[in-house]
C-alpha cells in the first residue's frame, strides 16, 4: 500500500486485509503491535511542546491519493494537542523532487490550500501529465497564480532549501516508500504496516495519545521538582 522509492506499484487497496495484531483485544483496547516501527534515532519535531503527526507523500503516488481523504477527515477532529504537518518525500527520482518543489512553491505563495488537493486530482483523476516546470506553472496559473510570481517562488532559495531538507529527512525517517506517517518523530506507520488505512488512523491516535500522556507526566514531574 505504498510506492516503493522510484517504482510506482499500482495495486488494489485492500481495506479489509487481515493483519497480525490488528483489531480489538479481549479488553476492548485496540492492539497496534507490529503495526508501527521505531524511527532510529528519533528525529526532532517542529514544536517539542506539541505532538506532531507528519505525513510523507508524493503527488504521483496513487496510495497517497487514496489516503488523503482519510487524513483530511481525521485532521478535522484530531486532538487539540496534535499538530498535523505534511512533507513531500524525495528520493533519487527527478519527478519526486519536481513535485516537492511544486508543494513548497505553493506554500511560499500562500496558495497551498488551493493547490494541494487539485494537484492530486489532476494527476490521478484527470490523468494530467505534470512532469515539467512548464506544465506545473500552467496548472498554478489556472488556479490564480501569475507566471512571474510562480517563477520567483519556484527558483527561490527558500523553496530549494526546503526541497533539500525534505530529501535529507526522507532518509532520516527511514522510510522506503510512501505514504508514511511519522508520529512525534519517534514512530512510523503506513498502510503496509497497519494493514489498511482505517488502522493507520487508529495507530496514529493511539501513539499520539501515549506520547501526550508521557509529555504531560514529564511536565508535571518537572514542575513538581521545581
Amino acid at each position: 500500500m505504498k510506492v516503493k522509492l522510484v517504482t510506482v506499484i499500482v495495486t488494489l487497496l485492500m481495506l479489509q486485509a487481515p493483519t497480525v495484531g490488528a483489531g480489538q483485544g479481549t479488553d476492548g483496547i485496540f492492539k497496534i503491535y507490529g503495526q508501527y516501527e521505531k524511527v532510529t534515532p528519533p528525529q526532532p519535531t517542529a514544536d517539542p511542546k506539541r505532538i506532531e503527526v507528519l505525513e510523507l507523500f508524493w503527488y504521483g503516488c496513487p496510495h497517497c491519493y487514496t489516503l488523503e481523504p482519510h487524513l483530511k477527515n481525521w485532521s478535522k477532529d484530531k486532538p487539540d494537542y496534535v499538530d498535523f504537518r505534511r512533507m513531500p518525500a524525495v528520493f533519487n527520482n527527478p519527478r519526486w523532487a519536481l513535485h516537492a518543489q511544486a508543494y513548497y512553491t505553493a506554500e511560499a505563495l500562500g496558495v497551498l490550500d488551493k493547490i494541494h488537493e487539485p494537484l492530486f486530482d489532476a494527476i490521478h483523476r484527470y490523468r494530467r501529465p505534470l512532469n515539467t516546470s512548464e506544465q506545473i506553472m500552467a496548472f498554478f496559473e489556472e488556479h490564480g497564480v501569475k507566471k512571474e510570481d510562480f517563477r520567483n517562488a519556484w527558483g527561490s532559495f527558500a523553496v530549494s532549501s526546503k526541497v533539500r531538507r525534505a530529501t535529507v529527512m526522507s532518509q532520516r525517517y527511514g522510510i522506503d516508500g510512501v505514504p508514511a506517517i511519522i508520529i512525534n518523530g519517534k514512530y512510523r506507520t503506513s498502510g503496509d504496516l497497519a494493514g489498511n488505512y482505517r488502522n493507520v488512523i487508529k495507530v496514529i491516535n493511539t501513539l499520539a495519545e501515549e506520547e501526550h500522556k508521557a509529555m504531560t507526566a514529564s511536565s508535571a514531574a518537572t514542575d513538581g521538582a521545581s
